[in-house]
């Protein structure tokens, strides 16, 4: 559902410029290996959690990041590459987790991916997660705001 306004905005500001690039470095090329590339790459920087939003240059000169930070830096090099259908998600890992955190979904004409550069180096397809997995609540693509409606939730309104 699409929302003016989530409960994350006033924290995202200084990372708002970064989730709608304004030119795209290329356009052709851009898989799945790529994708997975830059999941190990991020992987690696070793977990440290910020009360702020980390921007995509920040995160590269610390040697720490979190969930937030890594996951925009991998949305902000997809969009930069061309990618559109890529978007920020706040939500949580489990619906039991006691804290939020952040990843990347991606879809494309095969299948729908889950990027999570804090926990994997490799994209899942979310046909072969288990449905309880990555509960999104918020989701953010180039300058829109969604927030996630609950599949009964869906399900009722027909």
């Amino acid at each position: 559902m699409v929302v003016s306004a989530t409960p994350y905005d006033g924290q995202m500001e200084r990372i708002v410029p970064f989730l709608v690039p304004t030119t795209n470095s290329c356009e052709a090329g851009f898989g799945i290996e790529l994708a997975n590339q830059w999941l190990r790459e991020l992987r690696r920087i070793p977990y440290g959690y910020s009360r702020e939003w980390r921007t995509p240059r920040e995160v590269a000169g610390d040697l720490v990041a979190d969930c937030k930070g890594k996951a925009v830096c991998l949305y902000e090099r997809m969009r930069l590459h061309g990618e559109r259908d890529v978007q920020l998600v706040i939500g949580k890992r489990l619906p039991n987790s006691r804290v939020t955190h952040t990843w990347v979904t991606w879809k494309t004409t095969a299948a729908t991916y889950v990027l999570d550069p804090t926990l994997s180096g490799v994209a899942y397809d979310t046909r072969q997660l288990p449905s309880d997995q990555y509960v999104p609540y918020f989701l953010y693509s180039g300058s829109q705001k969604f927030r996630a409606v609950p599949s009964d939730e869906a399900l009722a309104s027909l």
